[in-house]
């Protein structure tokens, strides 16, 4: 009986040898051949082998690629979310920013330009040009690169990014091929071209020409004109290269190519090409308005990442609209609830504070009309004609050709206008952000009081004078220089030459006692006197690098002696950014605001962890600046942390407040998270009236020792956590001590003039350009440092 084991290794062996046989018959065939005739044998049979194999690929592919329900109804497109970091949803970017029209909505001269230049036989396929396919690999093999794609193959990517795949290679080609066959087979030609035109992207998170129209012109699609449609055309081909906006040189040729395209598909003749192309680029660029859906949950921050995401999305072929991008932002819910609750609370109590302060000559309501500001509006009659003139209406009123004291009399008989006007200068407002200094991760941020009201960002967008906060940099800077911190200095106006011959005299409102202090208790007590001298040992020089080690890298600091005493401008973010790296012990870390980008179906799209430490100062040398400002806040100026809110861990931090009461500043470094607050008014010519409540130990401390209340209470923070060298927190509170007052003092010349702020370095909302009056009015945009910088996946 035959051994069943052996029958099937007897039939393979049985296969190969029928295989090596005809191997070598075809082997023996090719060699009878010539030379020529055997080469051009073998390229036609794996020519033939390649075909059949891409023809089998492509059968395969058919029922892989959407099918003919997916197109009719397309995929439920699911819009970009901003989370917290425990998962909680900030905002979306839902369809805002594109508008579906049709065809009949659209310049005939948009679809001249786009079939001229995109797919000028796009009448005559059926979603695949192999004329210009063919074309294509020939010129791109000859080094001049070329898209063979036809405005259907186009559409099919724009509709199934993640099916047809996002990688350049010949799969994305075949599937992009298949689907847009499909398309052809499911659409007429005029729903191609309007479905082509309604989602095609144009970057600032603008989709379809509708909304581009609107975004670079100022003006709907119907009324684009032929120079517009060619420049809006040839942003095809490469959005970011041709963007109009950052690259207006390459935007214009690009837009005479498109205008060479109709010449050459007799769509305007050569007269009108001569004359059309010497036109220059003109643009009507303005950032349209978010999705109003998105209102109520928006703020400052989710402002912010929606800015960053745009351009991210740009850079990395992304719709936000569609793709259901899941954005995994650094912000805790809860310390960010904290964060609004003490802004919302403390300053409206702040508000409270300078509305009584102003509504009488005496500074309380006795005496008063009891209206808000109503002394300060009456007592300051030439500031208030300056805002008046400074407004957008003057302005208008002038150029339309009224005359300036027609126009000023005008607008102050205007009882709703000048409502509108005091209101908006009158108004306090804060910023508030948080700061893990181990990670750099931004915890929590609050831009202004009310998002809705006044999306102008106290956090990153405004600089101003930081006042005493600005000290620790160069106590710092000493320090690292080997001064310790029980060196003596006299507590004694001097006089300070600067580079210019200038003589400075930096004095203490409080005056001068005249005797011997420690450069610690110069600090703790924050003595202009003491820090001059200081500033003067140590050399300005040091002190701006060691700011700009620190974290002080947007803003432009003046080498010069005020330095010391913080007048030059800066933002609140750059200063708990600096504060940040003391408490690290001396390394700097960027911040950070989101963590890592998924899919929708959490397939990690990009990942951004914490930046690499940057050592800025010693770490001995950060554990002594943390040991002399855990001075002011347990007998210095910031004592109203201990005995008014009742936070007795290791903490430490400093106060800040400039002339005239003009801006009041806290920041506060727990070994875990630092957080900083500014307080004052968007005019800095409007302050508060008090040198009490004017300072910045009675106003900003009060929106950060509640958030720290409220976030060891909650069990955010860990109550017992230390900084190197700290002691526990003591069983029982200690009595509250004696308050210590800070005075912002003055730096006056050799002449005996005080030096002040600039009149006004805050921008104003009413000098920004309106928006046109056939869009709704966005967010108001102004001028600001650079956006704080993600990293990089």
């Amino acid at each position: 009986m035959p051994d069943t084991e052996t029958q099937p290794a007897s039939a393979a062996v049985r296969a190969a040898a029928a295989v090596t046989s005809r191997a070598r018959a075809l082997q023996l065939y090719l060699m009878q051949k010539p030379p020529l005739k055997r080469t051009l044998l073998v390229a036609l049979w794996g020519t033939a082998a390649l075909l059949m194999g891409l023809f089998l690929y492509v059968l395969i592919l058919i029922p892989l690629t959407p099918g003919a329900a997916d197109l009719r109804h397309a995929r439920t497109a699911t819009a970009t979310v901003i989370l917290t970091a425990d998962g909680k949803q900030l905002g979306n970017f839902e369809q805002g920013l594109q508008e579906q029209v049709t065809l009949k909505q659209i310049s005939p001269h948009v679809i001249a330009a786009l079939i001229a230049t995109e797919d000028h036989r796009f009448y005559q396929h059926h979603g695949i040009d192999f004329r210009r396919s063919a074309s294509a690999i020939l010129h791109s093999v000859g080094g001049d690169t070329q898209g063979g794609s036809t405005i259907t193959q186009q559409l099919a990517r724009n509709m199934f990014p993640e099916e047809i795949g996002r990688s350049r290679n010949l799969s994305r080609k075949l599937k992009e091929m298949v689907t847009a066959i499909k398309i052809e087979t499911t659409f007429s030609k005029p729903e191609i071209l309007e479905a082509y035109l309604n989602t095609v992207p144009f970057l600032y998170n603008t989709y379809g020409i509708e909304m581009a129209a609107r975004t670079y012109f100022g003006k709907p699609a119907a009324k684009l004109d032929i120079l517009e449609s060619a420049t809006l055309v040839g942003m095809l081909k490469g959005t970011n290269y041709y963007n109009p906006v950052v690259n207006p040189e390459r935007s214009l040729e690009r837009r005479n190519v498109v205008l060479g395209q109709m010449l050459k598909h007799s769509v305007i003749t050569q007269a009108r090409f001569d004359q059309l192309k010497k036109r220059p680029l003109r643009l009507h660029f303005a950032r349209q308005a978010s999705n109003s859906n998105n209102a109520d949950q928006d703020s400052h921050f989710t402002a912010m990442v929606r800015k960053w995401m745009i351009d991210w999305a740009d850079e990395n072929d992304y719709n936000l609209q569609r793709d259901g991008l899941i954005v995994h932002t650094t912000l805790d819910s809860g310390l960010q609830e904290a964060a609004q609750e003490a802004v919302r609370r403390q300053a409206a109590a702040l508000q409270s504070v300078a509305d009584n302060e102003w509504s009488a000559p005496d500074g309380s309501s006795e005496g008063g009309s009891g209206k808000p500001f109503d002394y300060f509006w009456r007592s300051h009659g030439a500031l208030l004609d300056d805002m008046v003139r400074e407004s957008l209406a003057y302005r208008r009123a002038v150029a339309a050709g009224e005359s300036g004291p027609a126009a000023l009399k005008r607008l102050r008989a205007d009882s709703h206008f000048m409502g509108e006007l005091r209101a908006a200068k009158q108004r306090l407002e804060a910023g508030f952000v948080a700061v893990d200094p181990r990670t750099g991760e931004v915890r929590a941020w609050v831009g202004s009081r009310d998002f809705k009201r006044d999306q102008y960002d106290h956090v990153v967008q405004a600089t101003r004078q930081p006042g005493s906060t600005f000290k620790p940099f160069v106590y710092g800077a000493a320090l690292e220089h080997g001064f310790t911190p029980e060196r003596p200095y006299r507590d004694a106006v001097m006089d300070i030459r600067a580079g210019d011959g200038t003589v400075w005299r930096p004095t203490d409102m409080s005056g001068s006692t005249g005797q011997m202090m420690t450069m610690r208790d110069g600090l703790v007590y924050s003595k202009n006197t003491i820090t001059a001298q200081v500033m003067q040992d140590v050399g300005v020089k040091p002190i701006v690098k060691l700011a700009k080690d620190m974290g002080i890298r947007q803003s432009k600091l003046d080498p010069v002696p005020s330095l010391a005493l913080g007048t030059s401008p800066v933002t609140l973010l750059e200063m708990v950014s600096a504060y940040a790296t003391i408490a690290a012990e001396g390394e700097y870390r960027k911040p950070v605001f989101v963590r890592s980008i998924t899919d929708r179906s959490g397939k990690l799209v990009a990942q951004f962890g914490a930046s690499s430490a940057e050592r800025a100062m010693a770490p001995q040398t950060a554990d002594t600046l943390i040991d002399m400002l855990r001075g002011v806040v347990n007998r210095g100026t910031g004592t109203a942390v201990r005995y008014r809110f009742g936070i007795y861990g290791d903490v430490a931090g400093k106060t800040g407040t400039t002339q005239r009461n003009t801006d009041g500043w806290f920041i506060l470094m727990h070994p875990e998270l630092v957080a900083g607050a500014w307080v004052g008014f968007n005019d800095n010519r409007v302050t508060i009236r008090s040198s009490y409540w004017g300072q910045g130990g009675h106003n900003a401390i009060l929106l950060v020792g509640d958030f720290f209340r409220a976030a060891l209470n909650a069990h955010r923070l860990d109550a017992a956590a230390l900084f190197p060298g700290g002691k526990p927190a003591p069983a029982r509170p200690p009595a509250q001590q004696e308050e210590v007052m800070e005075d912002p003092g003055e730096i006056q010349t050799e002449s005996g003039e005080p030096v002040l702020p600039p009149p006004d370095v805050h921008p104003r909302a009413e000098d920004l350009p309106e928006p046109e009056a056939e869009e709704p009015a966005p967010p108001v945009e102004q001028p600001a440092p650079p956006v704080i910088e993600q990293p990089t996946a």
